[in-house]
């Protein structure tokens, strides 16, 4: 795969000097399908799609959304996604969550699965896009053990029952929605109730969650002087649900109590 690699299972971020060549028009190149929340959008060749507060596609009119955020447009035989914003990254998964790419600011990813799913996290809000490409490059078995680009493909991480109720409670309106949506990222006093614990007891197994997925390569869960605790939530809860770290049957797991400690 060009511009980048994807690994199945485990989170990449795309150089963000990657040059994407001109834009092109092919008669025989198919339409790409955008769909947010019941809205859809069918983009041809030769156009140039935005996605944002202000864009082709106007998401929502929330203040810590850009008003240009994401842009499609078909290249060299490829539709790509770049990322036209300043600040917001957007998580990017194919094939069922085995592939998933973490799209920062000036990066730019080829679509070349036929179904993807595209989350991003603006303030306190989380939303998703899908994208269909009908005569998409790449197909995945449910067998394959190896990624795209030859690479060994990371095993599933092991949570502790408690390491997975804090996650499933970060991501409980993601995980109840219906579709391809919008839902509200809970506050760490929020999720910490939700779950009977306190706020210390609750950061420390955030700050582990988010140690074990960096050691494993997940991009954006590392913290910094300058980085929002809002942000590192909303990254591990889009990379948790996009891969299928965890999922609605989890959801019991909000109630089962003090499960243990890490």
């Amino acid at each position: 795969m060009t511009n980048g690699q994807q690994n199945m299972g485990v989170s990449h971020e795309i150089d963000a000097d990657t040059a994407v060549p001109g834009r092109e028009t092919r008669s025989d190149a198919p339409p790409l399908r955008v769909d947010f929340s019941g809205e859809v959008h069918v983009v041809q060749p030769g156009q140039s799609f935005t996605i944002g507060r202000e864009g082709d596609l106007e998401v929502d009119d929330n203040p810590y959304l850009h008003r240009t955020f994401l842009e499609l447009a078909y290249a060299e035989g490829l539709w790509w996604l770049s990322n036209i914003g300043s600040r917001l990254s957007a998580t990017v998964s194919s094939a069922g969550g085995a592939v998933q790419s973490w799209l920062s600011p000036g990066a730019r990813l080829p679509v070349v699965f036929e179904h993807s799913v595209v989350v991003f996290t603006a303030g306190p809000t989380t939303y998703e896009v899908a994208l269909n490409a009908p005569a998409a490059q790449y197909a995945v078995s449910s067998q394959v053990q190896e990624s795209i680009s030859g690479e060994t493909t990371v095993m599933p991480v092991r949570l502790t029952p408690s390491q997975k109720q804090l996650i499933v409670a970060l991501a409980e309106p993601m995980l109840r929605r219906e579709g391809v949506s919008v839902s509200d990222l809970p506050s760490s006093a929020t999720a910490a109730k939700r779950l009977g614990w306190s706020m210390s007891k609750f950061n420390r197994k955030l700050d582990n969650v988010c140690d074990k997925l960096d050691r494993m390569g997940v991009q954006g869960l590392r913290g910094s002087a300058g980085k929002l605790a809002m942000n590192r939530r909303a990254r591990l809860v889009e990379y948790a649900v996009s891969s299928q770290l965890v999922g609605r049957a989890d959801l019991p797991l909000l109630d089962a109590g003090d499960l243990e400690d890490d």
